[in-house]
């Protein structure tokens, strides 16, 4: 067993261990309901386990996380693309370059 994969089991043995337990221990069923005006008789609701409700809030922080990291790192996706074709041009530029210069140094040399 290598030394990673030691720490990946004593971290995520533990956090298991603790996220079943949360689950055993909030198994009742609870309403949720998502018509802020009328608690009487709500438009949308929901019946699910707390623990359920619990790991989507955390699932659509994550998503929302993902969305708001890719929003960000735009900036360096774009720069990345710029530096790209910029390097392609260089490189093409050399290309033609060479070639002008072999051609140039394949004509025959002339004398006056």
């Amino acid at each position: 067993m290598t030394f990673r994969r030691i720490i990946n089991w004593a971290v995520g043995l533990p956090i298991a261990v603790i996220v079943i337990a949360f689950c055993v221990a909030n198994r009742q069923w609870i309403e949720v309901s998502f018509d802020p005006f009328s608690s009487q008789a709500p438009f949308a609701t929901m019946y699910m386990p707390l623990w359920a409700l619990v790991f989507v809030g955390i699932f659509f922080g994550m998503i929302a996380g993902w969305i708001a990291c890719w929003f960000a790192q735009g900036k360096w996706r774009r720069a990345t693309r710029e530096a790209r074709s910029d390097l392609q041009r260089v490189q093409d530029e050399a290309q033609r370059l060479r070639r002008e210069q072999q051609d140039r140094s394949n004509l025959p040399i002339q004398t006056s």
